[in-house]
């Protein structure tokens, strides 16, 4: 499978401002301990991290609902340039590593591009992610697009957990 995205595709994107230097928050986007503390959809634990943190490397991580689901995810870094860009792939992943559909949504596409930038604001950081799917079937990139604003609310409570993790770091 090729590793593009489509120029046709309409990309989600979001930001956010943080109340922290671009340092601090780019270690607390590239250093499994400091995202263990904020990287998960709002309500889940985050109970396995595992952080290699290169082109070609992996950040796989398991996650734990408050009625005890888990569900696995992982990030394939293409491009890391610190401190102001991360390129992933991100998928959905099982305990082992190997990519799996979303476990409640069968057509949400297998893999997507993921760029998140952190750019300086004086002593605060402006935090943009990008996403796009890749290689997906019609089907997948419907499901992708009428998914918007349920990320837009899933990255809203996740971006929420890192603005405290930073202000008490």
């Amino acid at each position: 499978m090729s590793q593009t995205a489509s120029a046709t595709q309409r990309p989600f994107v979001i930001s956010r401002l943080f109340d922290a230097p671009r340092d601090v928050v780019w270690k607390a986007n590239t250093e499994a301990d400091r995202l263990q503390h904020w990287w998960r959809p709002t309500g889940f634990t985050n109970f396995a991290a595992k952080l290699d943190l290169r082109p070609g490397g992996i950040f796989h991580y398991g996650l734990r609902s408050p009625d005890g689901f888990e569900m696995w995810g992982k990030l394939t870094y293409r491009e890391i340039s610190p401190p102001d860009r991360i390129v992933s792939v991100v998928s959905f992943s099982d305990a082992q590593g190997g990519i799996t559909r979303h476990p409640m949504a069968p057509t949400w596409p297998i893999e997507n591009l993921s760029t998140t930038t952190f750019a300086a604001q004086g002593d605060k950081t402006l935090i943009t992610v990008s996403w796009c799917p890749i290689n997906a079937t019609p089907e997948e990139q419907q499901a992708f697009d009428a998914g918007h604003d349920s990320m837009r609310q899933g990255f809203t409570g996740t971006f929420d957990q890192l603005a405290d993790y930073l202000a008490k770091a």
